[in-house]
């Protein structure tokens, strides 16, 4: 339970910190960024169902940072990478991490991409392996050690 606690206040903490810098980020690189981030966590077992989708998209909704981005733009990207992610698993990853990895020189908003990306994936209460090695993977395209995040 200690872990789930620290993992709780770390992700209340990367929230706050990114609400704060979230009207810098309003651009497409990190909005693409942020969806391929978030459809690579809902995807990260191999597969996205129906429900998983809906529910990680209830979360971008939800989520202070991306409030930047009009919903259905936000949907829209976050639906077309889920759709690569089912149609080819090992394909629409490649794609998702090389849109993530175009913020590698604005560190800023690559941390940022990487903090949404825990949060989203902890959201659930279960942060897992797979989870956490999309995460690691993220963390590699943008040359952030993904040991700044616990990983």
């Amino acid at each position: 339970m200690a872990f789930w606690d620290s993992l709780k206040a770390k992700t209340r903490e990367m929230n706050s910190q990114l609400t704060t810098k979230a009207g810098q980020f309003k651009n497409k690189e990190f909005a693409n960024g942020s969806m391929a981030m978030c459809a690579l966590i809902a995807a990260a077992d191999g597969s996205i169902d129906a429900a998983e989708q809906a529910k990680t998209a209830t979360l971008i909704r939800s989520n202070t940072v991306l409030a930047v981005f009009p919903p259905e733009e936000l949907q829209q990207k976050f639906d077309w990478y889920c759709s690569k992610l089912a149609g080819d698993f090992e394909f629409g990853k490649v794609e998702a991490i090389a849109t993530i990895g175009k913020l590698r020189s604005k560190p800023e908003q690559a941390r940022a991409v990487i903090q949404i990306g825990i949060i989203i994936g902890g959201a659930d209460g279960d942060f897992d392996a797979k989870e956490r090695s999309a995460v690691r993977d993220a963390c590699n395209a943008v040359g952030i050690t993904p040991s700044e995040f616990d990983l």
